[in-house]
């Protein structure tokens, strides 16, 4: 399952980071293009809704074999689109095919985790932030290098899409073994409707999910920005709070397995969360912007973990099979990646960005206080 999640995040991270050859070559406005933007997020919320009863239906299996083909399709389409129509028309399917290749691989994830009886969803999110990195590097050496967007973007779909035929046949079929007791169980705890995936307990973990998106769009999205405006770093350093968030983020993810099953995945989850917290303290409560920095590192080391194991933890509801449940989970980080950014900006307008983050410090906290279903 590692490999789908490297497949997945190097095609859309390859999309992100040409993202602004993407708009000089279509000479797209800031409006368009943001609104492309959100096409792009809506179709993808969207595709989650479904994805859930026909994963259900026809296995995470299939759907990922389809996905995997169509999305390096498109990623080359982009690159070739002959206007700016095309482009808008492209990507808004690309986020739809990713938001189903999202929650189908969460939930094969989820079930092989269940059928191994050990905890396998860190190391996979591991290979989704160790895509992120590869591509960034890669994209910076060709754009050094001379290679135009077109002949990198259609010989990176080709040879994804080669890597995701070949990979194909080779994912596991589910048993259907931890559906079917999911599906009997619906309704007989109380915990959801039958087979609707909507229950207090989900809701719960929904917003613990929603909250710890919130956190990252936080550090992604500012945590730059503010050392640069409000610490008066250089914008190098400035831009290494992103690296070290996401490097901390990746060598939690390397271990977080092996932790798991030495101490558990609650215990874990509230560890993990107080590093988090303290991280995010120092980084933005420090006058040193190379402390800041390390402050990152650390934020991102006990964040790792967090998302991973929220998606275990629904794995674990009843009340409907799990596809269903962790569509509806992906709904709701979704929400908080492109909800946190834009709140953080308008809230920081009205009190100022240092006193905004600092309001952040305690999230994580609150997160790890969120009941939680036995590991």
């Amino acid at each position: 399952m590692t490999a789908v999640f490297f497949l997945n995040g190097l095609t859309l991270s390859t999309y992100i980071v040409r993202a602004p050859s993407i708009k000089d070559a279509h000479q797209l406005s800031d409006g368009r293009f943001g609104f492309t933007g959100l096409l792009f997020a809506g179709a993808a919320l969207a595709c989650m809704q479904f994805v859930g009863p026909l994963t259900a239906r026809v296995g995470a299996r299939a759907v990922l074999r389809v996905t995997l083909a169509v999305m390096p399709l498109l990623l080359a389409g982009i690159a070739v689109a002959p206007g700016p129509w095309w482009f808008t028309a492209l990507a808004t399917l690309l986020g739809a095919v990713h938001g189903t290749t999202d929650a189908a691989m969460n939930t094969s994830a989820v079930a092989v985790e269940r059928r191994a009886g050990r905890p396998v969803l860190n190391g996979c999110h591991a290979a989704w932030s160790i895509s992120a990195v590869v591509a960034a590097l890669s994209t910076a050496a060709l754009a050094h290098a001379g290679v135009s967007l077109a002949a990198h973007l259609v010989t990176a779909g080709a040879l994804l899409l080669a890597a995701g035929l070949a990979l194909g046949p080779r994912l596991v079929p589910e048993n259907g073994r931890g559906e079917a007791e999911a599906g009997d169980a619906a309704g007989q705890d109380g915990t959801a409707g039958p087979r609707t995936g909507w229950s207090g307990a989900l809701i719960v973990l929904g917003l613990t999910a929603t909250a710890i998106m919130v956190y990252e769009g936080a550090v992604l999205g500012w945590g730059g920005i503010f050392l640069h405006q409000e610490r008066h770093a250089g914008l190098s350093l400035a831009a290494a709070a992103i690296t070290a968030y996401t490097g901390g983020q990746t060598a939690g993810r390397l271990v977080g397995d092996r932790l798991t099953g030495r101490w558990g995945g609650n215990a874990l989850f509230r560890l993990g969360a107080a590093i988090a917290a303290g991280g995010f303290a120092a980084a933005v409560l420090t006058p040193h912007p190379a402390v800041a920095v390390a402050g990152f590192a650390l934020a991102g080391l006990g964040a790792s973990v967090l998302i991973p194991l929220t998606f275990s933890a629904v794995g674990r509801l009843r009340g409907a099979p799990a596809a269903t449940l962790i569509s509806r989970l992906t709904t709701f980080t979704y929400t908080g990646i492109l909800l946190g950014p834009a709140l953080i900006g308008w809230v920081a307008d009205q009190v100022g960005l240092a006193v905004t983050m600092a309001a952040l410090i305690p999230l994580p906290l609150v997160v790890a206080l969120a009941p939680r279903p036995p590991a």
